[in-house]
């Protein structure tokens, strides 16, 4: 296909080096679509972007576009916004991302665009929402997967979703990962004062969902009970200030051998994930964890809650603890960092299985495909 196919992307801040599984799913994807020759220009919300002079990224064309940074407008705003210019643009296809933004699909069809919808999850289920935004959500979702030409779903289970739910197919696209290049650098970890393999690492933002506050109370518990010398290393931070974020701030504070590093990306992040002696995920909900992925990536030992969504990249059953359960979460850390390693055969083969099946070179693939779709509609 020569390049003549021009997608609009709306429903992610941004990226590169944004915080959010969407934008790590555009960050990775859309560069591969576009060297296939797909012409792709992403909707931005400005107070994400660092650089606003920054306009091209990898092939990839941006325009930034205002947005009122807070949780219960910015979405519905920025994509009515960027909406509005994709059509004074020319734009005939557009590719929304999740349920908020999914609100406007209608409009793009009576504006005559094609629309394709990636459903990342059911968000209201997110405890972060209260019952209005729940219930805008959800028709958000109804609007979707009603309305857009073509709808792609990110995991089995959301897939499942859609059919019973919505009577309609999605195509099933995973998120995907990338083999890391390693080197031997450890000179963040000297730097925050941490030995490689010597500790607990995991990546998410600072939401109830992520149940790091469990994550941090199972430690706490576990350094009470025994003389372990392993830390407990935290990479992310809250897209909007909450009163849960800072009280989880406060409570890693407070907690002996807990360390807050922010918001990480490249060589900093690298580092954490390549020497951690223990990925950790207690998460109560989730799309599919490309923080998850990341961390197999690296071939590291990993620890999950039992929820379906991670359930379904089917880890050995003793890399599963039960959601919710501080008490499990200790005792599952407490072994895992007994052993003289953490990582066994039975988890690295599962590894290597995950790491030939979910790429990101299948998933443009896939992707790729669904756009042509649109060209014989």
């Amino acid at each position: 296909m020569s390049r003549v196919l021009k997608i609009a992307v709306i429903g992610t801040r941004g990226f590169p080096n944004v915080q959010g599984g969407v934008e790590s799913h555009c960050e990775n994807l859309y560069p591969k679509l576009a060297n296939m020759g797909i012409d792709i220009t992403v909707f931005t919300r400005k107070p994400y972007i660092k650089n606003l002079n920054n306009t091209k990224w990898n092939s990839i064309n941006f325009v930034h576009i205002w947005a009122p940074k807070k949780k219960s407008f910015e979405a519905i705003v920025h994509t009515t916004l960027a909406l509005m210019k994709a059509k004074l643009m020319g734009f005939r296809y557009v590719h929304f991302h999740a349920i908020g933004p999914a609100l406007v699909v209608p409009l793009a069809r009576l504006l005559g665009m094609k629309v394709v919808f990636t459903h990342h999850g059911p968000d209201y289920q997110r405890n972060k929402w209260n019952k209005l935004a729940k219930v805008i959500l959800r028709v958000g979702e109804y609007l979707g997967c009603r309305f857009s030409h073509q709808v792609i779903a990110i995991s089995k289970g959301i897939q499942t979703h859609i059919i019973e739910k919505f009577h309609r197919q999605a195509h099933y696209i995973p998120n995907g990962l990338t083999k890391p290049i390693i080197d031997s650098d450890i000179s963040y970890l000297r730097q925050i004062k941490i030995k490689p393999k010597k500790y607990i690492f995991t990546a998410a933002r600072f939401v109830p969902e992520k149940a790091l506050d469990d994550l941090i109370s199972a430690f706490s518990d576990l350094v009470s009970d025994t003389n372990t010398d392993w830390k407990l290393v935290i990479a992310g931070d809250a897209d909007h200030e909450t009163s849960y974020s800072k009280q989880l701030k406060s409570l890693a504070h407070s907690t002996e051998d807990v360390i807050l590093t922010g918001f990480m990306s490249g060589k900093p992040l690298t580092q954490l994930f390549a020497n951690a002696g223990l990925f950790v995920l207690p998460s109560y909900y989730e799309g599919l964890p490309i923080a998850l992925l990341e961390a197999i990536s690296y071939k590291i030992p990993v620890l999950v809650s039992d929820i379906p969504q991670h359930k379904e990249l089917k880890l050995p059953p003793n890399r599963y603890f039960t959601t919710g359960d501080i008490s499990s979460l200790k005792d599952a850390i407490s072994f895992w960092i007994k052993q003289p390693s953490a990582m066994d055969d039975q988890l690295l083969n599962r590894i290597n299985e995950i790491i030939d099946e979910y790429n990101w070179e299948k998933v443009a693939q896939k992707t790729f495909q669904v756009y042509q779709t649109l060209i014989k509609e």
